[in-house]
């Protein structure tokens, strides 16, 4: 377990971070430039590995693969920011979020396939999507995902990875997201396939 002036430095950190990122919200909206910026601020937070290590966050037993932190919410359950630590082997189908996202790497790659939907979206059930690219996010680069944007998730290699996220909504209220099956053009509505754990060392 940490000290605790080695918690408190991350904890300023962490309110630093997400203080900028707000400023950047009230001052410019939520757009691909506003966006970049937040990313920027993201990754500067996961260049401080000495805050996201096991003893805090311990990676999850090899059945589970996923382990979600939260680190950080507003009252209302905005401004969300969780710490993932993910095993290889870990796939997330493509999905959209409904809400901003940013994605920045502590330590390990994951791989993250980019699509376009090719529908209106008028049909319940029904969506065709194809993929358009491949960004893969590692230490010192990361993703920043508008609320429409869909992604797949895979963690590759053999090293257990931690990344950051951080979302203009906690993940937990976000109920109209979906999940698409790009074989079969169907999507429904997705659901946390694990709990989110509250950060430890606090």
């Amino acid at each position: 377990m940490k000290l605790a002036t080695e918690i408190e430095h991350r904890e300023s950190a962490v309110r630093t971070a997400v203080g900028d990122i707000k400023r950047i919200v009230s001052t410019s909206g939520v757009n691909r430039a506003a966006l970049a910026g937040m990313l920027e601020i993201l990754m500067r937070l996961a260049a401080h590995r000495e805050f996201w290590e096991e003893q805090d966050f311990p990676a999850p037993e090899s059945v589970e693969q996923n382990a979600r932190y939260l680190i950080r919410e507003d009252a209302d359950r905005s401004y969300a920011l969780y710490l993932n630590v993910m095993r290889p082997g870990k796939r997330v189908p493509p999905h959209n979020h409904t809400t901003w996202a940013c994605v920045a790497a502590v330590v390990g790659s994951e791989h993250n396939a980019l699509y376009r939907r090719l529908d209106d979206g008028s049909r319940p059930g029904y969506a065709r999507i194809e993929a358009s690219e491949t960004v893969v996010v590692h230490p010192g680069s990361g993703i920043a995902l508008m609320p429409d944007d869909i992604h797949s998730v895979e963690i590759k290699g053999n090293e257990i990875i931690r990344h950051l996220h951080m979302y203009g909504r906690a993940l937990e209220v976000l109920d109209d997201r979906l999940s698409f099956d790009p074989v079969n053009n169907t999507c429904k509505r997705m659901v946390l396939a694990v709990p989110t754990r509250h950060k430890l060392g606090a």
